[in-house]
């Protein structure tokens, strides 16, 4: 009785083991099974990689490849963003910190160049130099108050001369800002005296306008007044009775008093009123 309980627990543990085995080698297969497959994701190329030759670009979506023989580096083709801060100088040699802000993304249709040349790490071999580069040759071609006049035409130069370098290395360019310029204490001092020189200059300009307008004025007036007295005058030497007519108009209805002086008194005399 011993012996046969003592079978069923060997033939157990052995059922056990066999089930926990086939589990693994069951594990193993489906690995092996999904080794052979690869999944790309969308905004991404797959390099199809075989003893370190290139062989294929992936499209996203399930591919299919040889496990041990064949690999696949993924490369993001969507638009991303790298922003720089550059020491460079101005036409005027006036030193100048830019910050530029670059959008970018590599060609879809020539990742495996792109990673031929440069690898995976093409930000800081590639985008970050050129952006360097680039800044640094556009800002040599503008004044320091041209770059700041002029930003928007600035902005156009340095994506067109990144434009030249990326394309290069199959890297496209999607947009450049030019996120802000700092200038030396100085430079920025002879900007706010050079616009405070301006405001006054337009100022005492403004005024003088206004002193010529106002003498412009007393002249069309004393003008105005000069030819008002000349033509009441010829009107008084015309018609002498205007005379009388403009003393009758000013009279108050009172007739003067007359004064006559005796010998030692005086007397006023007043005339008789006009019936």
């Amino acid at each position: 009785m011993a012996n046969i309980n003592a079978n069923d627990t060997i033939s157990t543990v052995i059922k056990t083991v066999l089930k926990i085995v086939g589990g693994i080698i069951i594990f193993v297969i489906l690995i092996n099974i999904f080794s052979f497959f690869v999944v790309i994701e969308p905004g991404s190329r797959g390099i199809l990689m075989q003893l370190g030759n290139v062989k294929e670009v992936y499209e996203p979506g399930l591919h299919f490849q040889f496990p041990l023989i064949n690999n696949v580096v993924v490369i993001d083709v969507q638009t991303q963003k790298s922003q720089d801060t550059v020491d460079a100088a101005s036409k005027d040699l006036q030193q100048i910190e830019a910050t530029v802000a670059l959008n970018y993304h590599a060609d879809p249709a020539n990742v495996d160049k792109l990673y031929q040349q440069v690898g995976l790490d093409f930000k800081s071999r590639v985008i970050d130099p050129s952006i360097q580069e680039s800044v640094k040759e556009v800002t040599a071609q503008y004044t320091a108050e041209e770059l700041i006049a002029k930003r928007a035409e600035v902005k156009i130069q340095t994506m067109k001369s990144l434009e030249i370098r990326l394309k290069t290395y199959n890297i496209l360019v999607d947009d450049v800002s030019i996120v802000n310029f700092n200038f030396s204490k100085e430079f920025n001092a002879s900007i706010e005296a050079k616009q405070t020189a301006v405001q006054n200059a337009l100022k005492a300009e403004n005024d003088l306008r206004r002193i010529e307008i106002e003498a412009k004025q007393k002249i069309e007036t004393a003008k105005a007044d000069a030819e008002s007295i000349r033509i009441q005058g010829e009107a008084l030497k015309e018609n002498a009775g205007l005379v009388q007519l403009k003393m009758v108009e000013k009279w108050n209805g009172q007739l003067p008093y007359y004064s006559a002086t005796g010998a030692g008194n005086g007397q006023i005399i007043q005339l008789p009123e006009v019936k």
